[in-house]
């Protein structure tokens, strides 16, 4: 009876042990697991979009402005000329500056896209950073045009899942593009239209500045690109199914 006892008791003991054993290790393996699980997660953000539907013989054209004001009077003298509305990506910090020339822009009709608030390096951002940056460009913006941003366009073309988890939390969509005319290193105005030229395709987002080339090469290269059979307008149009 006694080593009857004594057996059932080691049961016990043993029992309490496993327990605890395993509870301690499903701890440990979720401790371990979640940093993986947020990977996961991270990585089923959407990409960002470099390009519009390819289905349709449509361009956008992308201007981001954080400088270059003073080119902007011929830019829009051209797009208005050629009843063409396009996508501006705002910088805030501009904005604040020049809200006339925002407010201009809105009631022209075009459309506005969210740079930034100072133009830094996302990637080196936290997600709350990152957030910061979106969230006061998009009030500045709204309390001048009563237009609210819905399209970001990261500075320097920089984007990680950190960067394009604080855009989707913030139901934005990351617009990146598919031809870049590098006019922000001022080339002649021939060299830029052929950077546009030689690479134009359906659904083509075309990333430009405020520059003094940009605004010389604007109305042959519009001219170009529509005797080519293709319609420029704004990013949003291009994503439309």
């Amino acid at each position: 009876m006694q080593c009857k006892m004594i057996m059932v008791g080691k049961i016990r003991q043993w029992y309490v042990y496993f327990s605890i054993g395993v509870f301690l290790t499903i701890a440990m393996l979720s401790g371990l697991l979640q940093p993986l699980l947020a990977t996961t997660q991270l990585t089923t953000v959407p990409p960002p979009i470099f390009q519009g539907n390819q289905s349709r013989p449509q361009v956008a054209f992308a201007c981001n402005v954080f400088w270059g004001e003073e080119y902007l009077p011929d830019m829009l003298k051209t797009l208005d000329k050629n009843n063409i509305h396009i996508t501006f990506f705002i910088g805030g910090s501009w904005a604040n500056k020049y809200p006339e020339i925002l407010k201009d822009l809105a009631n022209r009709g075009h459309e506005l896209g969210n740079h930034t608030y100072s133009h830094p390096h996302p990637n080196n951002l936290s997600k709350e950073k990152n957030k910061e940056q979106i969230i006061k460009t998009e009030e500045l913006v709204n309390n001048l045009t009563g237009i609210k941003t819905n399209l970001y366009a990261p500075p320097y073309g920089e984007y990680n899942n950190t960067v394009l988890l604080a855009a989707q939390e913030l139901q934005y969509t990351t617009i990146m593009w598919s031809i870049d005319t590098v006019d922000w290193k001022r080339p002649p105005p021939e060299i830029l239209k052929e950077r546009v030229l030689k690479k134009l395709h359906n659904g083509a987002i075309i990333l430009m500045h405020p520059t003094a080339p940009t605004a010389q090469a604007l109305p042959s290269l519009i001219e170009e690109i529509q005797k080519r059979g293709y319609t420029i307008t704004t990013v949003s149009d291009i994503l439309k199914p």
